[in-house]
């Protein structure tokens, strides 16, 4: 049984893994696959949500993914001349995100008699559930998992003061006055240390996109 509670952190995700893809042609590898969900179920509940599912069809979309995966791994080579492996996971997703758009299109149309104008909004919605899951919410999904591991593996390497300015400087934007009266640290310190953590962040998410 694959858990919901993640083994790994976020500076684990790695876009094509292919020693990971390789491990999953073996159907029954259960550290693989966990492996598999801790890194990217996240990125899956998030773009179902943005896709315009509750929390509840997320997940079911999380879990009909892992299956979608499991059920096409034995067939699936990986060849980046042929398309990636974000691009392969994306067109599952997508489908599964339709699939629980269309349930609930069904649903809604069957019942659509006595409360027909209360529903003509979600019934539009639904009405196209290929287009619910756009390139545009995947990538930016798909680069926000990127930022939140470079960060993650730069938050490890370097000085822990130095990232907490950091984090309030830039991710809390607290104002300079503020950093400066509360770390005992000049301006132009908090200038600095934002640019080093920056170029560093920049670079950890070159690596990953590789």
């Amino acid at each position: 049984m694959i858990s919901t509670q993640p083994n790994r952190k976020a500076e684990e995700l790695i876009p094509t893994r292919r020693t990971l893809l390789s491990r999953l042609k073996q159907w029954d590898d259960q550290k693989s696959w966990q492996d598999f969900f801790d890194i990217y179920w996240k990125l899956i509940y998030s773009t179902a949500l943005r896709s315009g599912l509750n929390e509840a069809e997320a997940q079911d979309v999380v879990q009909d993914t892992i299956i979608s995966v499991a059920r096409q791994m034995p067939n699936f080579k990986y060849d980046a001349a042929r398309g990636s492996f974000k691009s392969w996971l994306f067109l599952i997703i997508r489908r599964r995100i339709a699939d629980h758009l269309r349930k609930e299109y069904r649903r809604v149309k069957i019942q659509e008699g006595d409360a027909q104008s209360s529903r003509t909004a979600l019934l539009e919605r639904l009405a196209d559930p290929g287009a619910a899951l756009t390139g545009e919410i995947w990538d930016e999904e798909w680069k926000s998992q990127l930022f939140d591991a470079a960060l993650q593996r730069v938050k490890r390497h370097v000085d822990s003061k130095q990232f907490q300015i950091f984090d309030c400087y830039v991710l809390k934007e607290w104002p300079v006055k503020d950093l400066v009266s509360a770390f005992g640290v000049s301006a132009n310190q908090v200038y600095v240390i934002k640019h080093r953590i920056s170029a560093l962040i920049a670079d950890e998410v070159r690596k990953l996109e590789q």
